[in-house]
């Protein structure tokens, strides 16, 4: 055995399937295409959803709601989340570099401070938005919130 006398196991390569090639390839006359009708036509394709001319499902159920083109996406950050930051990371002064810095939000996000939870320590938070009621808390504690 040497590679001069190498070949495929048997089986293993099949011949393509020439269509349209003469009635003597046995793929010509229709192509394998059957007779007549759209799909044996040049260049058909379905389209998606297609129920073969019955209304498609998502033409008949109804219309609902609204994306607005407008919408600020805000991540919301909750001040019992920035209670735990803080304590974790001895922080006093938490803004958009210390949350992106660990990890709790991405580059680029807009960040909101939420009333949610209770908060004991005084913190300088730098944030997107915020709250009326986290306002109230973080200056109850004699905190401040700087809106950037």
């Amino acid at each position: 055995m040497d590679l001069s006398n190498l070949t495929p196991a048997k089986g293993s390569i099949k011949k393509r399937k020439r269509i349209a090639r003469g009635q003597g390839s046995g793929h010509g006359g229709t192509s394998t295409r059957g007779h007549k009708g759209q799909k044996s036509r040049s260049g058909y394709s379905r389209k998606r959803n297609f129920e073969g001319g019955q209304m498609p499902l998502q033409m008949r159920l109804p219309k609902r709601g609204f994306k607005n083109p407008n919408r600020v996406p805000y991540t919301g950050i909750n001040l019992e989340r920035l209670q735990a930051i803080a304590d974790k990371y001895n922080l006093t002064t938490i803004d958009i570099d210390a949350l992106i810095a660990n990890g709790i939000v991405r580059k680029g996000d807009l960040v909101k401070i939420l009333g949610g939870g209770e908060i004991s320590a005084k913190l300088s938070i730098s944030a997107h938005g915020c709250s009326e009621t986290a306002k109230q808390k973080i200056e109850a504690q004699g905190g401040s919130i700087n809106l950037v």
